[in-house]
C-alpha cells in the first residue's frame, strides 16, 4: 500500500539554545541538578519541586564531540559538541565518545559534554557551579573511573555534592506501583551494552548483576552490514544514521520470537505489515548508463589527472631537496 512507504527524514539537530533559570532553582537554595550521562544521549534538568520548573529534562543531546581543524587560513580548530553537530554524517570519522562500554574513560570529552551542559542551562555561579549534581553511571562503574569523575567534579567545577546512582534502578523505583512486589529484574538495554540487574527486597543484588556487550550500536551496524550487502548499488546512502532511523522508528520487540516468525511466513501479514523506505533521488546512480567507450575516455582522463599530479609532486619535491642541498653546501 502507498500509506507503507516512508522515506527518510534526515532530520539535522537544531543547536541548542541557552536557558535562564528562573529563580526557583536558585532560592531559598540553589537545587540539585540532575545528568543523566548516558553513552548515547546525554539529559539533564533541574530536580525542583515547584511548579514553575518543568519535571522533564530541559537539555537532550547525542553525547558526542568533534574537533574541527579548520581550513588554512581560518580561525583554526573548533569543538563542536551534541545538537551542535548539525549532522553527524559528514563528520562520522571526527566523533569522538567518552565512553567505551558504557563507561566514561575520556574525561577531556566528558568534560566538554559537562560545559555544554552547564553553559546551556544558564548557570550562572561565577567560577564554580555552585548546584548539587545528581549524575547517572552504569552499574558497577569500575572505582577509577568514578574517582576520576569525583576528581573532575569537585577539582575543576568546584560541586558543593555529587550523587550517583543508575539510571535502570531509578527507573525502577520511580514506575514501581505499591501493589507490587519489591523484587524483580531489570533489563537495561543501552546504546552499547546491555545490563541485567536483579533487585531483591528494594536493594541491588550486586554480585549477579550481568553484561552483555550488544546494543543499540551494534545492531544499527549489524543492519546497515546486512542492507549494504543486500543492495550494493546503495552502499553510500545506507549511512548509520538511517540505520539508527530504522530502528527507532521502524522496528519492534516481538513479545513472543516464534509465534512472530509464523506470522511473518504469512505472504497477506507480510504485505500488510513491511515497510518500504524510499531512497532520496541521487544523480550518481545515473552514471551506469554511459557507453563502454564513454567510461574508457572517463578512465584515461582520470589517469591523465594522476600522472600530472604525480608529476608535479616529484617537481616539489625535487625542488625541496634541491634547496636543502644547497643549504647544506653553503654550511659545508
Amino acid at each position: 500500500a502507498p500509506s507503507r512507504v516512508f522515506a527518510f527524514r534526515d532530520v539535522r539537530w537544531a543547536p541548542d539554545p541557552v536557558l535562564e533559570p528562573g529563580a526557583a532553582v536558585r532560592t531559598p537554595q540553589p537545587v540539585p541538578l540532575v545528568i543523566d550521562n548516558g553513552s548515547f544521549q546525554t539529559r539533564a534538568g533541574w530536580a525542583c519541586a515547584d511548579p514553575t520548573v518543568p519535571a522533564e529534562p530541559l537539555l537532550r543531546f547525542r553525547s558526542l564531540a568533534a574537533r574541527n581543524r579548520g581550513a588554512r587560513g581560518g580561525t583554526g580548530a573548533e569543538t563542536q559538541v551534541g545538537n551542535d553537530l548539525g549532522s553527524p554524517e559528514p563528520l562520522r570519522w571526527l566523533l569522538r565518545s567518552p565512553f567505551d562500554r558504557n563507561v566514561p574513560v575520556q574525561l577531556e570529552l566528558q568534560e566538554l559534554l559537562l560545559d555544554h551542559v552547564f553553559q546551556r542551562l544558564g548557570v550562572s555561579s561565577q567560577g564554580c557551579v555552585d548546584h548539587p549534581i545528581v549524575l547517572t553511571e552504569a552499574v558497577c562503574n569500575p572505582l577509577y573511573s568514578r574517582q576520576m569523575m569525583s576528581e573532575l567534579l569537585f577539582e575543576c567545577y568546584q560541586v558543593p555534592k555529587v550523587s550517583y546512582g543508575i539510571d535502570s534502578l531509578y527507573s525502577f523505583y520511580h514506575n514501581r506501583r505499591q501493589n507490587w512486589p519489591c523484587s524483580g529484574l531489570v533489563i537495561s538495554s543501552g546504546y552499547q551494552c546491555t545490563h541485567i540487574l536483579p533487585v531483591l527486597e528494594g536493594r541491588l543484588d550486586a554480585k549477579n548483576c550481568k553484561r552483555i556487550n550488544l546494543g543499540g550500536c551494534q545492531a544499527a551496524v549489524y543492519l546497515q552490514r546486512l542492507l549494504q550487502l543486500k543492495y550494493p548499488g546503495h552502499f553510500a546512502a545506507i549511512t548509520l544514521s538511517r540505520m539508527e532511523e530504522i530502528l527507532h522508528e521502524h522496528s519492534y520487540v516481538a513479545e513472543d520470537y516464534i509465534e512472530e516468525l509464523r506470522k511473518w511466513q504469512s505472504p497477506e501479514y507480510y504485505e500488510n505489515n513491511m515497510h518500504k523506505m524510499q531512497l532520496p533521488f541521487s544523480n550518481k546512480l545515473l552514471g551506469s548508463t554511459l557507453t563502454s567507450e564513454e567510461k574508457q575516455e572517463r578512465r584515461q582522463q582520470q589517469l591523465r589527472r594522476l600522472q600530472e599530479l604525480n608529476a608535479r609532486r616529484r617537481e616539489e619535491k625535487l625542488q625541496l631537496d634541491q634547496e636543502r642541498l644547497d643549504r647544506l653546501l653553503y654550511v659545508q
